[in-house]
């Protein structure tokens, strides 16, 4: 398993959302059966319902309530993409927790999950950017600047691919180690954030 497939199942991910391109539609029936594979179309689903409400609060227009509506989805949607980026580590850690550590092998800085995460959003803007160059009501002047940039998407997800699949290499045949420190969010826990307590609760 690797970025090849990964690649495969977020692009099916982001096209699926685009057919009906409303963040209020379900999870899609998902076809894959291998639950990590589920677990990625998932984790991207959630990254691609973001992107477009990310877009919605950005209207000028958007009425202040609807803008506290939106944000509070938000907050929630990125507490759900960092749970699914640790569930998708936890996998990893599982996978390789038989793998010998050279005696000098390489403390790396990022886990595969969160490289992976850079991955999914890699395929949300290689989607966006080649729905510009398809336009057909701006100018020549922006279809080219789109084209030029979405050559630079697909280098960096070329480039980022094999940068996961060698990382997964060196973790199997111990020459990388990493480390996970779960990312303990602060401001959506009631114990940690006084203002999420209910007045009637406080002392």
């Amino acid at each position: 398993m690797n970025t090849n497939l990964f690649n495969k199942i977020f692009s099916e991910s982001v096209d699926k959302y685009h057919v009906i391109d409303n963040v209020d539609q379900t999870l899609p029936q998902i076809f894959y059966t291998d639950s990590f594979e589920r677990l990625l179309f998932q984790k991207n689903w959630i990254d691609t319902v973001q992107w477009h409400l990310e877009d919605i609060i950005r209207k000028p227009s958007i009425d202040p309530a609807e803008a506290v509506q939106i944000k509070r989805r938000i907050d929630k949607s990125n507490q759900d993409r960092t749970d699914m980026v640790e569930e998708i580590d936890d996998y990893y850690f599982e996978k390789f927790k038989d793998a010998k550590p050279h005696a000098f092998a390489l403390l790396n800085t990022e886990t595969p999950a969160w490289a992976i995460d850079r991955l999914s959003i890699l395929a949300l803007k290689i989607y966006h950017m080649r729905e510009q160059t398809r336009r057909t009501d701006v100018d020549n002047a922006h279809i080219l600047s789109c084209q030029n940039k979405l050559t630079i998407l697909l280098r960096q997800q070329k480039d980022l691919s094999l940068a996961i699949d060698q990382l997964l290499d060196n973790l199997a045949s111990g020459k990388v180690i990493v480390k996970t420190y779960k990312q303990m969010k602060m401001y959506n826990d009631p114990k940690l954030n006084p203002l999420l307590l209910d007045n009637s609760t406080k002392k």
